[in-house]
Formats: C-alpha cells, structure tokens, sequence
C-alpha cells in the first residue's frame, strides 16, 4: 500500500505529520511513501531529506490517491470530497463536536481514524498524540507567559537591588499542566498547582511545585483519564481559591480542558481585575472557548494592563519538537495497524486501541466506541476499630544484671592490675568509638559510606599509635593497616562527591 503525507491546509500550522527519521521506519512496516512537494519546509524538514529517506516528492493529486492519508489536522469539505473508495485516513477529528463533518466522511469505503481518540491506557502511551501535543502546549505556554512578562521569572540580588521571583498558579496538573510546572520551577519562578485530582499531589511536588486543595473531600478522578465534573459545592470552593490567588500571583496558566466538551469558566472578569498591571493569562483551553472568561482564541486580550493570551497554536510554535513527537506517535500506531509488516493495513476492531480509534470503519459510523476503564480510582476502605487485645505488663528480669555484675566484680578481685588498665582502656575505646562513629552527618540517604569512612579513621588512628613500635611484624600490620584504611576513606570521598553531582543541577 502506498502512504501519501500532505501539507496541513491551515497555513499557520508549520507541523508536518511525517519527519524523515520515521519514513525509513515506515519503510520497514511494507509501504511506499509519498509527500507532498515542499512537505516540511516550514518545520525545517526539506524535499531532499525526504529523498534521501526513501520518499517519493509528488504532486498533492498523487498523495491524495494514495491507499492512506496521513495529516495532522481534520480535513476540511474539499478534503473531504477527495476521500473516495477504499482510503484509510489518520488526523486529529475531534468526532464528538464535528458530527457534520463526519457524516459527510461516511462514504464508499472509506476508513477514518482519528488521532484524539486514542484511549488513555498503558498499552497505548506510545500512540498518544493528544498527550505529545499537550506536553508542547505546555512548555510552550510559560515561555509565551515569560515573553509577555515584563520581568524575570527567577529571583535574583544585584548590586542595583533585589528581585522577586515570578508567582505562577497552573490550574490542572494533566500533560500540559506537569510541562508548565516543569518549564516554570526551571526559570526560577515559584510555582503552585490545583487540581481536582488528588493523586496528582505528587507529581506537582516532584516537579518543584506547591499543590494547593480545598477542605472538601471530593475526588476529580474518573474511569475515562480525564477529571470528572465537580458538585456544585467543591466549584464555588475552588473558585473561592481561584480568587484570592489571583490577589498575589504574576501568571496564571490554565489547562483545564476535557476534548470534545466545552472549556469550564475558572477565571472571571472580577478575578482578573484583581490581578496586579503586568500580569500574563495563558489560556490553553481557548480553542474550545478557554477557562478565562475575556480569553479570544488566537489574540493577545489586554483587559486592565493583564494580558490575555488566548493562542490555539501552540504546538505548532515548536514545529520541527511537535513533528517528531506526532510522527513517532503515527509510526508506533501504523505498526499496530500491520502486524505482519506486509505493507497492509488491518483495522483490528477487537483491539481496545485500534477500537477506539476508529470512528469510520468501510463507509460506516463505527464512533462512539465502547467504553473502557483506562483507570481505577481505589475504593475508600471501611476504617473499623480494630479489637485490640489487652496488653499484659512485661516482667522484668534483674537477672542478668546481676551476673554482669557479679562477672565484673570477679574480675576486678582477682585478674591481675595490668589486665585491668588494659580492660578498662578497651571499654572507654568500645564506647568513644561507637559516640564518634554514629555522631558522623552523612552527606547521602544512606550512612554506609560515611560510618565506613569513620571506622577506618579510627583504624588509622589506632594503627599510627603501634607504628612506632620496635617489633617487626606490629610495624608491618600497622602499615599494611594505614595504607588499606587510607584507599577506603579516599575511595569513600570520591564516591560519596560523584553521587552527590548527580543531585546538582
């Protein structure tokens, strides 16, 4: 079969569908390539690179009459007047919003798959292009917040004065949240995130975030990967917390956003009057009508000195980073799609992903899929008093005690005067040894290498003290126990220095 890449017909979407890398992969699965004149040359992927890959530089008719047609963006009505016969297409559709456009996809036998279909389990991580896209979004949208800022994101103290860090709140810790909190915390800004999950806690903290709650245990997870609606009394919380947020911080970067749902309103017309002049909105719902309420997809709004941004193109503002990670998503699903690596494409509707993909199956409306649970939220255990048995008091045993003691005096009584110095010595090196020992700070999690490195000092020390001895073979144990103890403790630094790099940055 023969796969036909074309140029996206919105002239403002630099991505292409199919980088150079992966047509050589593509190769390996059986089909023939062929892409349009000029494919790439917006994301810097040029005619020749193609060439060189295998690809076959064509004409747009002769792409279009390929077996499959590979986009990035859902086809507008010329395009859709081009499918005919027994065509495969692979793009972004949305099919929960443009329910025209795909009964108008509904002809001959023609196969649809749409790209924002992929359901959200483990198996299909690597055929996740809404989640790529989402990743870019949102790097991309705190690099558009800083060039709109008129400051530093990172604190610093100059000889001309001190400056405060960047205050950014990140509504919604999905894909795109956790890239904004990850690009935020590496400029230096200090970060805090909310979402209505919350076993995404730790992942904001681990990125370097402050994750902020309401006091209503109510949980936004759901079987879908996505957050569920809220009741009514968890919104007016979060709101609550929304506003008094938007009193201290600089930028707001919201992602909160289900696909083929219109964006919830989280920021309103008096939260952002109470912004400080300067302060950056990054709207990154705006294309489904945005979580900011004066948000104008693909505009800069300025309302009171607060800009407004409202960009729908987000990704393709780092084309050549969006096409290899959407090109290596279409690869890993066109591997799925053939099996045998013959170059024949086998829409399997019993596995899950394919499944859900597929919205036009031979001519046929195949969408909404079944449903699957992609995750489990664990069930609240019932927390029942536990029957505790009564404690009975121990007995104490004096014993043993006794005996030491016994021992002790014994020995004191009738040992000889000089095997008591030297027992008394031994007791007092046993306990100082010990104190120095487990009173050392260790520098990493674990105390092996500085305990290690303390009971060689002390070897040393021990052995220093019989090198000057007159006998022969003290003097050759003490050196052979200097130089052993010394490649320890040196050996130990080293280490201990080299792990501790790893934390730095």
């Amino acid at each position: 079969m023969d796969i036909g890449i074309l140029k996206e017909s919105d002239s403002r979407d630099k991505r292409v569908a199919v980088t150079p890398k992966v047509v050589s992969k593509i190769f390996k699965l059986g089909y023939n390539v062929l892409v349009e004149e000029g494919l790439g040359s917006d994301a810097s992927f040029y005619d020749n690179e193609y060439a060189d890959a295998g690809a076959i530089i064509s004409d747009t008719n002769k792409v279009w009459s390929c077996d499959i047609v590979l986009k990035i963006n859902k086809p507008n009505l010329d395009e859709v007047n081009k499918l005919s016969k027994n065509q495969t297409l692979l793009s972004f559709f949305t099919p929960s919003i443009h329910s025209e456009l795909l009964k108008k996809c509904a002809k001959d036998n023609v196969n649809v798959l749409s790209m924002d279909s992929v359901p959200r389990i483990s198996r299909a991580q690597k055929m996740d292009a809404l989640s790529s896209m989402a990743n870019i979004a949102g790097s991309r949208a705190v690099i558009e917040a800083a060039h709109a800022f008129g400051r530093f994101f990172g604190g610093q103290i100059t000889a001309a004065g001190k400056i405060a860090p960047a205050n950014v709140l990140i509504i919604g810790a999905g894909v795109a949240g956790l890239s904004a909190i990850g690009t935020a915390t590496s400029l230096g800004a200090i970060v805090r995130a909310f979402d209505t999950r919350p076993e995404v806690k730790e992942q904001v903290e681990s990125l370097g975030g402050e994750f902020l709650t309401v006091n209503l245990d109510e949980d936004g997870s759901s079987s879908d990967g996505y957050a569920r609606v809220m009741s009514k009394e968890f919104i007016e919380a979060e709101m609550s917390l929304f506003k008094n947020q938007c009193k201290d911080v600089d930028i707001i970067i919201t992602t909160a956003l289900i696909p083929g749902k219109e964006a919830p309103k989280l920021i309103t017309k008096e939260m952002v009057s109470l912004m400080k002049p300067g302060s950056v909105i990054v709207d990154l719902a705006s294309q489904q009508g945005g979580n900011c309420e004066l948000c104008k997809p693909d505009e800069v709004f300025e309302y009171n000195g607060i800009k407004i941004i409202g960009y729908t193109d987000l990704p393709s503002r780092l084309p050549s980073q969006s096409s290899e990670l959407y090109a290596n998503n279409l690869y890993h699903i066109l591997d799925e799609l053939t099996p045998n690596n013959d170059g024949v494409i086998d829409i399997n509707m019993e596995d899950d992903v394919i499944r859900g993909m597929t919205i036009i199956k031979n001519g046929e409306i195949t969408y909404p899929p079944p449903k699957i649970q992609v995750s489990a939220t664990p069930k609240k255990k019932d927390t029942k008093p536990e029957l505790t048995k009564p404690v009975q008091e121990k007995k104490h045993s004096y014993i043993p005690g006794l005996i030491a003691i016994s021992s002790l005096f014994l020995v004191g009584a009738f040992a000889p005067e000089s095997f008591m110095n030297h027992f008394t010595v031994f007791v007092l090196s046993c306990f100082i040894g010990y104190m120095v020992i487990w009173n050392v700070t260790a520098s990493l999690h674990t105390p092996l290498m500085s305990v290690t490195n303390a009971v060689s000092s002390i070897i040393i020390i021990g052995a220093l003290t019989q090198i000057s001895s007159t006998d022969l073979l003290s003097l050759i144990f003490s050196g052979l126990a200097i130089f052993i103890a010394s490649i320890n403790i040196f050996g130990g630094f080293a280490v201990t220095k080299r792990m501790l790099g790893m934390f730095k940055k």
